[in-house]
């Protein structure tokens, strides 16, 4: 998990600005599983004091503000660069699971 939330944040980011909790939903929804707050707003902290992401608080219109975070021009290069490393490790995955062979 460690070594996909990040990008996957910021790839959810990239589509629109949202906050934490919306964005826990959108992971589970994506079958990454449930996200507890105390795994997902250290990665959302770290994101954004590396540049990757800013944020801004909002009023919210039924409750409390929420603290919206948007993809930084550096966020987007970053993704950029993630993705095409994902697809070069998981074509390599790929190649080494293949189909099943029998003997």
């Amino acid at each position: 998990m460690r070594g996909v939330l990040d990008p996957c944040v910021l790839a959810l980011v990239e589509r629109r600005e949202s906050y934490g909790y919306e964005l826990a939903q959108a992971l589970d929804a994506a079958g990454l599983g449930p996200i507890q707050g105390g795994t997902l707003y250290p990665v959302l902290l770290r994101l954004q004091r590396t540049g990757l992401l800013t944020a801004s608080w909002r009023e919210g219109s039924a409750g409390p503000a929420r603290k919206y975070y948007r993809l930084t021009a550096t966020g987007a290069e970053k993704l950029r660069l993630t993705r095409a490393d994902w697809r070069e490790f998981t074509a390599g995955v790929a190649a080494v699971l293949g189909e099943g062979t029998t003997r």
